[in-house]
C-alpha cells in the first residue's frame, strides 16, 4: 500500500523526463569505470574523442553539449565524432533516417570523417562525459559561435526553411519572430517564466505598433497559443506546420510516423527561420540563442522577462500555475523589464 501512494505522488507532483524511445546501448557496460578504451587495432597514431548523451534533453540543449565537447576535442588535438546511435537520445527512430541510426546524423553532418564502426575498431578513444560539468555553458557563447563552422545542417533541412520562408514572406516585410514557450517551460526549475497568453497578446500589439512588423512568424508548441493569436492578429501570424500538443507532452505519444525525427526536424527549421526575422520576442531559451547565432542580419531584440522559477524541482512543478491562477495568493506573473 506504501509503495503504491509513493508512486502515486510521484505520478501527480513530479514531473518525469521524457525517455529515449528506445535504448540499443551494448556499449556501456564496458565505460562504466574508464572513459580512455582500447577497441581494436586501427588508427595507432590518433585519438578519438566519442561525444555521447543519453538520454539528453532538447535539440539545442544536445547541440549545445556537443559544442562544448567540440572544444574539448579541439584544444587536445582528439578527432571528434558524435554517437546517438549506442548512446540514444529522445530523437532516435527505431528505423534509420538518412540512411543512419545516429540522431546526430539525422540532422547534421558527423564532426569528422571517421565512422563510429571506425572508430570502434580503433587503438585510442576518449569518451565524452555524459553530463554538463561546471565549467561548461549551457547557452551558446562567442566561443561556441566560432565553432559553429565544424557543424553542417543538412542540406534537405535548409532547403525547407528557406523555401517556407520565400514562401510566405515578401522581401520587403518586416518579420518579427516569435517564440512563446509553453508545456514543460513552464515547470523548468531554473528557467525563466514564460509568457501568459494576455501578456504575449499585449507584447504583440504593442511590437506591430511601434515597430511597424508587417507579419509574425509563430513558433509554439502549444495549440491553445496558435489558436488565440489567429485569432486576434488573423493573417499578420504565420507558422510552420509543426506538430502540437493540447495536454500531453509531445514526447510521451507517437501519433505519426517517424514522430521523434520530425520533432527534432521542425525545431531546426523553425530556428533557421527565426534566424531570418528582422525582430525577435522571446523568453530566454536555447531555441533563440541558436536562430541568434545562425542568423546573418542585425536582428531588433525584444526579449520579455518574468523572473526565474524555483531551483526546487518539487515547487518549480507548481509555481508558475499558482501565480497564473490564484495571484492574489502568490503574486502574480509579471514582466521584470518593460519597455511599456
Amino acid at each position: 500500500m506504501f509503495f503504491s501512494l509513493k508512486n502515486n505522488i510521484k505520478k501527480y507532483f513530479l514531473k518525469q523526463d521524457a525517455k529515449p524511445l528506445f535504448i540499443k546501448n551494448n556499449l556501456e557496460k564496458n565505460f562504466i569505470d574508464f572513459n580512455l578504451c582500447r577497441f581494436g587495432k586501427k588508427n595507432k597514431n590518433k585519438v578519438f574523442y566519442v561525444i555521447r548523451r543519453s538520454p539528453g534533453a532538447g535539440m539545442f540543449s544536445n547541440f549545445i553539449f556537443v559544442l562544448n565537447h567540440l572544444l574539448i576535442a579541439e584544444k587536445n588535438k582528439f578527432i571528434p565524432v558524435v554517437d546517438m546511435q549506442n548512446f540514444t537520445t529522445i530523437y532516435n527512430e527505431k528505423s534509420k533516417i538518412n540512411n543512419s541510426y545516429n540522431a546526430w546524423e539525422y540532422y547534421f553532418d558527423q564532426t569528422s570523417n571517421y565512422s563510429l564502426k571506425e572508430v570502434y575498431q580503433s587503438q585510442n578513444v576518449v569518451l565524452s562525459n555524459q553530463k554538463f560539468q561546471p565549467n561548461m555553458s549551457i547557452g551558446l557563447n562567442n566561443t561556441h559561435k566560432r565553432l559553429l563552422r565544424k557543424i553542417k545542417i543538412k542540406n534537405n533541412i535548409k532547403y525547407k526553411a528557406n523555401n517556407f520562408f520565400k514562401a510566405n514572406f515578401k522581401t520587403k516585410e518586416k518579420i518579427l519572430g516569435v517564440h512563446f514557450r509553453g508545456s514543460t517551460y513552464k515547470t523548468a526549475r531554473r528557467h525563466a517564466y514564460p509568457s501568459t497568453i494576455d501578456e504575449m497578446i499585449k507584447n504583440l500589439k504593442y511590437l506591430i505598433k511601434y515597430y511597424k512588423y508587417d507579419k509574425i512568424f509563430l513558433v509554439t508548441e502549444e495549440i491553445k497559443y496558435l489558436k488565440k493569436l489567429k485569432e486576434i492578429f488573423k493573417e499578420k501570424i504565420v507558422s510552420y506546420p509543426s506538430f502540437r500538443m493540447d495536454k500531453v507532452d509531445s514526447f510521451y505519444i507517437y501519433p505519426r510516423k517517424k514522430h521523434r525525427f520530425k520533432m527534432g526536424e521542425e525545431t531546426l527549421i523553425e530556428t533557421i527561420i527565426l534566424s531570418k526575422c528582422n525582430g525577435l520576442t522571446y523568453v530566454d531559451s536555447n531555441v533563440i540563442k541558436a536562430a541568434k547565432a545562425f542568423s546573418s542580419k542585425k536582428q531588433m531584440d525584444h526579449e520579455i522577462f518574468f523572473g526565474y522559477n524555483s531551483t526546487n524541482k518539487y515547487i518549480a512543478r507548481w509555481k508558475w500555475f499558482l501565480k497564473v491562477y490564484f495571484p492574489f495568493l502568490f503574486g502574480r506573473i509579471k514582466r521584470v523589464r518593460k519597455y511599456y
